[in-house]
Formats: structure tokens, C-alpha cells, sequence
């Protein structure tokens, strides 16, 4: 199968899984993974937690998937008992958020200290951020720890200079292609 295809059914299985799913803050901003599933704000409002995990997993998925073919891919790392990326793609340790919305400050002390760690594994630690709309401190914090922070337009250069694969092309051209009707 393609890269396409294989990403086309991540996209279906998500579909699926938000069309079963049984559904704040003012927030209209919306984005080329949301425009797939044709997902508009005032739904993502309705259970914002839901859709952000879900839609968060989403991408996960969607990056590994692009970047599966090639030779350097590693799946998630694990220490210990922690996974402190999604994959590795070279001597990149990539982890991948929908967006960062919360300072608590647990979350913010694991990524400061994921970022040493995976340096200390020879990495280079890659936060990538599908939604611009992230809390401003939160991305101070993770920067702090040394990652490298893409964020909206910057994590889609980065995966398709990684990986040869357009996923913002790819994602523009699947709008509303992967609708959740209820």
C-alpha cells in the first residue's frame, strides 16, 4: 500500500471511531485535520478534552505513518517506564502534539526533563505541534528543556523535509474527505 493509502486509513479509522462517539472555551480556530473530519469548532467545544486526545492520537498516527518508510525509522522510544517520543526518524526522537493547552505543572516538568534524556540517548528531541493556538508558557517550558519546537506550518516543512511526504498537501486535499456525520 501507499503512503496515501495507509494514511487514508488512519483517517477512516478515526472517522469511524468520532462518528461513534456520543458527545468551554470560546475558540473558533480550526485546523487541516479537523477540516478532514469536517469537524467544526462549536463541536470540538462540545467536548473539548475528547476531541483534543482524540485528534491528538490522530496525528500521532498520521506522522508515523509518513515517516514509517523510511530506513531510520524507529518506533516510540521507552526508558524505563516512560516514552519520552512518538518515534525516531534519524537521530531525531519526534513527539507529536496536537496542541499544548495546559501548564500543569507535572506535564511541563516530564517534558523538561524528556528533552536532557534524549539528549543523553544521542537524539535530537523534535516537538511537533500540529495547532498554532498552544499556551505561550507551556511552550517556554519545553523550550527550556531542549527540544526543538515546530509548530503548525514549521512541523509540516519539517515532516516533509524528513520524509519526502507533503502532509499539509496531503491533509488540504482530504477536507471534508473523512466526514463525521451525526
Amino acid at each position: 500500500m501507499s503512503i496515501e493509502q495507509n494514511l487514508d486509513a488512519v483517517l477512516e479509522r478515526y472517522k469511524t471511531s468520532f462518528i461513534e462517539k456520543v458527545y468551554s472555551e470560546e475558540n473558533d480556530d480550526h485546523d487541516l485535520l479537523m477540516e478532514a473530519f469536517g469537524i467544526s469548532p462549536a463541536l470540538k467545544r462540545e467536548n473539548r478534552q475528547y476531541w483534543g486526545r482524540e485528534l491528538g492520537k490522530c496525528w500521532e498516527s498520521l506522522v508515523i505513518e509518513a515517516c514509517k518508510i523510511l530506513p531510520t525509522f524507529q518506533p516510540a522510544l521507552r526508558i524505563g517506564g516512560d516514552e519520552p517520543c512518538d518515534l525516531i526518524v534519524q537521530n531525531y526522537a519526534i513527539d507529536t502534539k496536537y496542541r499544548i493547552g495546559s501548564g500543569d505543572s507535572g506535564t511541563l516538568k516530564k517534558f523538561k526533563s524528556y528533552g536532557p534524556l534524549l539528549r543523553e540517548q544521542g537524539y535530537e528531541p523534535v516537538f511537533l505541534f500540529l495547532r498554532e493556538d498552544n499556551l505561550p508558557a507551556a511552550i517556554t517550558a519545553c523550550q527550556s528543556g531542549t527540544w526543538n519546537i515546530y509548530i503548525g506550518k514549521q512541523s509540516f516543512d519539517f515532516i516533509k523535509n524528513i520524509s519526502g511526504f507533503d502532509m499539509e498537501d496531503y491533509l488540504m486535499r482530504k477536507a471534508k474527505a473523512f466526514l463525521v456525520v451525526r
